[in-house]
């Protein structure tokens, strides 16, 4: 069963791993790179991620600059940014790419935050479902007699506090992210 409850722990943090990932996407109204991490340029025939083509700096708050080393892939890059739907337009000057971040509206801040109040519900729900997976294996084994009745409840007892752990760092991550975006 150790072996069971270390397969649970590591799937319950895959989901929340998840969800970090698909946090760090998320416009802040902070220049952030981690927006870049999806979008991938077609170059010489490969899905080259931009980030493996360019030095990508924040001078301010507000802004991200995109220096390519290959300055023929400009425009490959604009137009990967412009078809990934950021919300925001990449400006190009010859040299590098410019990505302003506006200041986001007390509307769009709620929306943001109901977005990720949604990703943090998705999350548990899929913390749950392993916590269902893993005391559903544990009752097999009780009734296959690999487990008393009594190394079945601890069992549980120990899936679910694996589930509080996980469940509850979903929380405080999401809760951080929340007032991450409401601040102004």
């Amino acid at each position: 069963m150790e072996e069971t409850l270390l397969e649970i722990d590591i799937k319950m943090e895959k989901a929340f791993e998840s969800l970090t990932h698909n946090f760090r996407k998320l416009r802040t109204g902070r220049a952030s790179a981690a927006v870049l991490d999806d979008i991938k340029i077609d170059y010489y025939g490969q899905a080259t991620p931009i980030k493996q083509m360019c030095n990508i700096s924040i001078p301010e708050p507000r802004l991200i600059v995109i220096q390519p080393w290959d300055k023929t892939t400009l425009a490959d890059i604009e137009k990967g940014i412009l078809a990934a739907n950021l919300g925001i337009t990449p400006d190009n000057d010859g040299n590098v790419i410019r990505l302003p971040f506006p200041q986001l509206t007390e509307d769009k801040r709620r929306d943001i935050v109901k977005q990720v109040k949604k990703m943090a519900e998705e999350a548990k729900v899929s913390v749950r479902n392993v916590r269902r997976e893993a005391n559903d294996i544990a009752k097999k084994m009780k009734k296959e007699s690999d487990l008393t009745e009594d190394e079945e409840k601890r069992a549980q007892s120990d899936i679910q506090e694996l589930t509080d752990k996980w469940t509850d760092k979903v929380s405080e991550t999401a809760a951080s992210k929340e007032s991450e975006i409401m601040e102004v």
